[in-house]
């Protein structure tokens, strides 16, 4: 039975292989599972701008010294922010020696960091030179540590990038073994791929990469926008075979254009007079900003793992984590935040917003198998829940995890993706067909999920009758 509802669970999709890593789980399991089955890089750190980097006070504020060789000793029993607050009382060139004799300080730190919260309150006790030390000195720590500023991040994830591909290219491929060789050429693809999805330094609107994992299967998160300012925050969270070497342009792409269909229908209610009057810090323009995120924050299952919730865990703990450290920065201009959350990783994000105290405002679904022990009622959203079901797709209704939120009892809005006419803009929007066509342009689903996204859902249609009222005069 079980074989059978795997096989019918992956009928529409192409093969594709992940490699899992160790990782621990900050939350318990809604079910007895089993655990889902890098070196620290100096770089060279180029100016910051953004205020957000600086100490509490805005101050630089002197570095202090402490006996390497004690410190040494003692950092095998250090944990969370006393290892933090430890390592950036080193001068930069000590702090990168010392991660580069052990990195599994930095593998194991980030396999269960610390909370955003306290990492917010260490970073904030820091003087500026002791953050910019921190982030020269070990960038691979600094850029996936949720609680340190965006833009600190973005910066020490690039120079960290960059440094790993220097040192790749500059490896003499005759000096390698086979399998060398061969990890080598993937690894590089791999960065590759994120540096093309960034695209070049002047991309309006501007990219941030917030998070940056190199090794085995890679892990990634873009953002189109700025999280430290917009009005209107969504995370696309994948499902099955999505990966950084393969997916991430393809991927950031999406969020690009979803970004786009954002700004276009807030462009569009701002003219009709519908629009929300969100200015920041008393600026004359009312626009709001809008961010969207390309995360790829945990690996995605792929044939032979499908069937098991293990990496659906690993996506929770790292998508509520993620979602935390927004609250955390954004604590006193929170945004609208949203997931929209495609086949497995609606599973994942499931179960961020019922296991963890992680909460949205909006949550979509699409081509969704369900999730242990989630419902309407369950779910940690402040708002609406909507569920889009293409025709052709195998895996909603087969409620492979949990219930299936496309169910009227599951008590969730329904968000149509089977095209037609769009009644305000008098757009031919495309339907979409089977279990990957949610996000291709100008279907109806992407019209939905932007406008889900900007906090409107009034106009998001459910393929009744209903939709011919959906139009700007309902909202005037």
């Amino acid at each position: 039975m079980v074989f059978g509802a795997a096989a019918v669970l992956v009928a529409s999709l192409t093969v594709g292989t992940v490699a899992g890593s160790p990782v621990a789980l900050e939350y318990p399991r809604s079910e007895p599972v089993s655990a889902a089955a890098s070196d620290a890089m100096s770089a060279p750190l180029t100016s910051v701008t953004s205020p957000s980097v600086a100490g509490a006070s805005g101050a630089s504020a002197p570095l202090r010294t402490v006996s390497l060789p004690a410190l040494r000793e003692r950092l095998p029993l250090m944990r969370g922010t006393e290892l933090l607050s430890s390592l950036a009382t080193l001068p930069a060139h000590e702090t990168a020696a010392l991660l580069a004799e052990s990195p599994s300080l930095v593998e194991r730190t980030l396999a269960n960091p610390p909370a955003a919260r306290q990492v917010d309150r260490w970073w904030a006790s820091l003087g500026t030179a002791e953050q910019r030390s921190m982030a020269s000195a070990a960038p691979q720590l600094i850029g996936n540590l949720d609680g340190v500023p965006y833009a600190m991040r973005d910066l020490a994830n690039r120079n960290h990038l960059r440094a790993v591909v220097n040192e790749l290219e500059l490896t003499d491929p005759a000096s390698l073994g086979a399998t060398e060789r061969h990890a080598r050429g993937e690894q590089l693809q791999l960065l590759y791929s994120v540096l093309d999805a960034l695209g070049p330094a002047t991309a309006n609107p501007v990219r941030q990469l917030v998070s940056l994992d190199v090794e085995g299967q890679g892990k990634a998160a873009i953002v189109i926008g700025d999280l430290a300012t917009a009005d209107y925050v969504s995370y696309l969270v994948p499902g099955m075979f999505i990966s950084v070497r393969e997916s991430m342009v393809a991927w950031v792409d999406t969020a690009a254009r979803l970004h786009d269909e954002q700004v276009s229908w807030l462009t569009l209610l701002d003219e009709a007079g519908a629009g929300d009057s969100l200015a920041k810090d008393g600026a004359t323009s009312g626009a709001p900003e809008v961010a969207t995120v390309a995360w790829i924050g945990y690996q995605t299952p792929h044939l032979l793992n499908v069937g098991s919730l293990d990496l659906a865990y690993e996506g929770r703990d790292a998508l509520a984590s993620a979602v935390q450290g927004l609250d955390v920065l954004r604590a006193g201009d929170r945004p609208f935040l949203s997931l929209l959350a495609h086949s497995y990783g609606s599973t994942a994000a499931m179960l961020a917003l019922t296991d963890t105290p992680t909460t949205v405002d909006a949550l979509a679904m699409i081509g969704s198998p369900g999730a242990p022990g989630a419902s309407l009622e369950t779910l940690n959203v402040r708002g609406d829940v909507f569920v889009g079901e293409a025709a052709w797709d195998p895996i909603p209704n087969s409620s492979f995890f949990g219930p299936d939120p496309g169910s009227t009892a599951f008590g969730a809005r329904v968000m149509s993706v089977a095209g037609g006419v769009d009644v305000i803009t008098n757009r031919v929007l495309e339907g979409s067909t089977g279990h990957n066509a949610y996000f291709s342009p100008g279907t109806e689903s992407m019209r939905n999920l932007a406008l889900i996204a900007i906090d409107r859902g009034e106009l998001v249609t459910d393929g009744t009758t209903t939709d011919a009222l959906r139009t700007l005069d309902a909202v005037l």
